[in-house]
């Protein structure tokens, strides 16, 4: 163990600084992009019949063809990794954005519009809070399948824990395999549990007392 740190401990580091950062920086973009979308789909049901199913069967798209086209298009830049992780991270935001919007009650909706509340006060002020929980649910997903995802940045020597995976595969080396994996699974297990806690902290809490029951 300690051979293995003094050879690869720096660049054990380095990766997993390199990976932090591509998982942070692309379900930041992606959580705002789908929040965006996912409003503007709620209020036109409309496009959303058409929009949601094409969103799908794009999601369907393997990461490493996706990230192997910007890879064509932008050259070798952390850009190609951060766009292309950006828009998966934004499918699961997008659509717990839309539903949870969409199942907050319409009582709700009129008791706000009672009180001469506008229509994008009743949005921040109504719909986005009771809507939040499944929301940030979204978020979680997001965020899990981004840390699996940003292993592919190595598929083009963008660095990460994929390099130990890649590196691990190509000569038939299991320590360097576990060195990539490991990080990675207790990276999504951490990030996992901060978001739940936040899920917690943003659920109102009539609707905690519900789910308590």
């Amino acid at each position: 163990m300690r051979a293995f740190f003094s050879a690869y401990g720096a660049m054990l580091a380095q990766a997993v600084c390199v990976h932090i950062a591509y998982v942070l920086v692309s379900v930041a973009a992606g959580f705002v992009l789908g929040l965006a979308l996912g409003v503007l789909l709620s209020r036109a049901p409309r496009w959303s019949a058409v929009l949601l199913p094409v969103v799908s069967v794009f999601q369907t798209v393997p990461g490493l063809v996706f990230i192997g086209v910007l890879f064509l298009w932008l050259g070798m830049r952390p850009a190609a990794v951060i766009i292309a992780l950006s828009v998966y991270a934004m499918f699961p935001v997008l659509k717990n954005t839309y539903t949870g919007i969409l199942s907050v009650e319409p009582k709700y909706l009129e008791a706000a519009r009672g009180c001469g509340m506008s229509p994008l006060q009743v949005l921040w002020q109504v719909e986005l809070p009771l809507a939040m929980p499944t929301i940030v649910a979204g978020l979680r997903m997001s965020a899990v399948y981004t840390v699996s995802w940003a292993v592919l940045a190595a598929m083009i020597g963008l660095g990460g824990l994929g390099n130990f995976v890649y590196q691990g595969v190509s000569s038939n080396n299991n320590t360097l395999i576990i060195a990539g994996a490991v990080p990675a699974a207790i990276l999504a297990v951490v990030i996992g549990a901060l978001i739940d806690l936040l899920q917690k902290k943003v659920t109102p809490r009539g609707m905690r007392k519900e789910g308590g029951r």
